[in-house]
């Protein structure tokens, strides 16, 4: 019979899925079985999950959208719930622990419903909507950041700070040194999340254009767009006469901000993270229109210690990105100082800490 296990429930995108695994990685280090329960969106990814077994359960959003889509997304949580209860009959898990994300819904309901002890983990400055519908039947609550705004004090008597816990690949490339300016390029990597951002295909490369000729001559772009954008995007910065690398994904993305003086990216809870890890300046400008407003609590996280220029999407225009980007170049140093900033609001051993959290609810 095999020993029992710690279920992991996360939404299926990588905001969710990374600490996850994460967390995985941290409790193999202690011999404790790990499952995953997600939906159809994360079974690809699942084969590469550190688990033993991967497991899908219907979820869906209800927010947003007509009142018949609410309706039909009700049913499908519904639908979850019945087939998740079935699953953590099956599995019998120690606990379960939610990463957010409708997905995470049907099992920590059904873990609630079978009194299974269950531990949440909210990754962002302000708690996501399925953490704020589960979190009063959930047993514990691990925080990726030290204060969560707007929490009902029953709710914040619950709630653990540990950090953000981070893939082995950013604890490496956390390791690595600052570059220098000896060359006197300045290495700018732009970002936009999982997707990629348009706004940054359309503001980042007309930016750069503005600058002068010999400012040009001295930055080195490696940017993230979508791929329908790579290429009107390295056509820009080639009328520009500049160099740049541009794809639709990097597999080595925490490496790459190692090699970078500056960022420039949205302000997800994993991206916040990974900058004050691996200590580098940057630009974020917050997803607009969000109503949680998390990726805006979580710039300032950054903010705070002088590590990030914040730039609301509406105020992100060329000539203000130009600006930010002429006075990077005439002092470079400053990037330095406030990569050390960014390091103050680093957790590297998040992971661990969670884990620990983890196995005192499992009672291991």
């Amino acid at each position: 019979m095999s020993p029992r296990c710690i279920l992991l429930a996360a939404g299926g995108t990588g905001g969710h899925l990374f600490p996850a695994e994460a967390l995985a990685l941290a409790l193999q280090k202690h011999d404790v079985p790990v499952e995953l329960v997600s939906d159809d969106r994360a079974l690809k990814y699942g084969a590469d999950f550190p688990a033993r077994a991967a497991h899908a359960v219907a979820a869906a959003t209800p927010s947003g959208g007509s009142l018949f889509h609410k309706a039909a997304a009700a049913f499908t949580l519904a639908r979850g719930t019945w087939a998740a209860r079935g699953l953590l009959r099956k599995i019998n898990p120690l606990c379960v622990v939610g990463f957010g994300g409708y997905p995470t819904v049907p099992p920590l309901l059904a873990a609630a419903q079978l009194k299974i002890p269950s531990l949440l983990h909210e990754q962002n400055a302000v708690m996501g909507r399925a953490n704020r519908f589960l979190s009063a039947n959930a047993t514990a609550i691990a925080t990726g950041f030290p204060d969560i705004a707007g929490l009902d004090p029953r709710i914040a008597a619950k709630t653990r700070h540990v950090g953000n816990p981070l893939r082995p690949m950013v604890l490496e490339a956390a390791e690595l040194p600052a570059p220098g300016f000896e060359d006197g390029l300045l290495r700018l990597l732009v970002t936009g999340g999982s997707q990629g951002a348009r706004v940054m295909s359309d503001i980042v490369p007309a930016a750069a254009a503005l600058l002068s000729a010999d400012k040009r001559l001295r930055l080195r772009v490696v940017q993230q767009a979508r791929a329908e954008d790579c290429g009107r995007v390295a056509a820009a910065y080639q009328a520009a006469g500049m160099e740049a690398e541009v794809s639709a994904f990097f597999t080595d993305l925490p490496l790459r901000i190692a090699r970078s003086h500056l960022v420039i990216g949205r302000a997800g809870a994993s991206t916040v993270s990974e900058l004050a890890a691996i200590g580098r300046a940057c630009i974020l400008v917050p997803l607009p229109g969000a109503l949680d407003q998390d990726q805006a609590a979580n710039a300032r996280v950054l903010e705070a210690p002088g590590a990030a220029d914040v730039i609301a999407q509406s105020d992100f225009t060329p000539p203000a990105l130009a600006r930010l980007l002429a006075e990077a170049l005439d002092a470079p140093e400053v990037l330095t100082e406030r990569g050390c900033a960014a390091r103050t609001a680093a957790t590297l051993d998040a992971a661990d800490r969670l884990a620990a959290l983890a196995m005192r609810i499992a009672g291991i």
